[in-house]
C-alpha cells in the first residue's frame, strides 16, 4: 500500500507532513530531516512539505543530534544545529501524514504504537524511497545506526539517507505535477 492509498487529504494549502524516526533521534533521523529540508528546499516544495524527526526511545529527549552527526552534516552543507531530540508517541499519527523508519526496529516499534490500521498504514521505510531499494525486504532497507561506531559509520548514514531523500523529493514533486501533492507514493 502507498501513501496515497491511506493518507486523508489535507485541506487545500496545508502542508503534507512527514516525520523521520529513528531510536534516540541524535544520528539517524536528524540527519535525514536535515538532508530533506534541504533536498526539498532545492526543488521549490517547502512550502508544501514539512519535515521534522523523532525517536522511539526517550533516551536523550531535549538534547542536540551527537556532535558526529552535526560535524557529517555541517562538513556537506547541512545544518542540524538547531535539533533536539523528541520522542514520537502515538497520539503523533494524527499530525503526520507519513511516517519514515531508519530501520526495521524502528518500524515494528511504530506498527506497535499505531492505535489503528490507518495510523500504521502511515508508516514506511526511508530507504524504500530510494530507487535501487525497491521491493527490498523490510530489513535490507536499514540505515544502519551509527551510534556506536566512528565518523565513517556517519557519513554511510549521510549517504544512504540523501538517496532515499532524493527518491521521496521526486515522488513528491511527481504528484504536485500532477495535481497530487498530498499523497506522494512510490511507483
Amino acid at each position: 500500500m502507498t501513501p496515497s492509498e491511506h493518507t486523508p487529504p489535507r485541506s487545500k494549502g496545508s502542508p503534507f507532513k512527514v516525520c523521520v524516526v529513528c531510536a534516540g533521534n541524535i544520528c539517524r533521523s536528524p540527519m535525514a530531516e536535515a538532508v530533506l529540508r534541504v533536498r526539498l528546499a532545492n526543488a521549490g516544495l517547502s512550502a508544501h512539505v514539512e519535515v521534522s524527526s523523532a525517536g522511539t526511545g526517550s533516551w536523550h529527549i531535549g538534547e542536540q543530534a551527537d556532535p558526529r552527526a552535526r560535524r557529517t552534516l555541517q562538513a556537506h552543507g547541512y545544518d542540524a544545529a538547531a535539533h533536539r531530540a523528541r520522542q514520537f508517541t502515538d497520539s503523533w499519527f494524527a499530525d503526520f501524514d507519513l511516517v519514515l523508519a531508519l530501520d526495521s526496529a524502528n518500524f515494528a516499534d511504530l506498527q506497535r504504537i499505531a492505535p489503528d490500521d490507518q495510523a500504521r498504514a502511515k508508516i514506511r521505510m526511508l530507504r524504500s524511497y530510494a530507487s535501487h531499494d525497491n521491493g527490498r525486504h523490510a530489513a535490507d532497507l536499514d540505515v544502519p545506526d551509527p551510534y556506536y561506531g566512528g565518523e565513517d559509520g556517519f557519513d554511510h548514514v549521510l549517504r544512504l539517507v540523501e538517496q532515499a531523500a532524493d527518491g521521496l523529493v521526486e515522488a513528491i514533486a511527481a504528484h504536485r505535477a500532477v495535481g497530487d501533492a498530498d499523497h506522494p507514493s512510490r511507483s
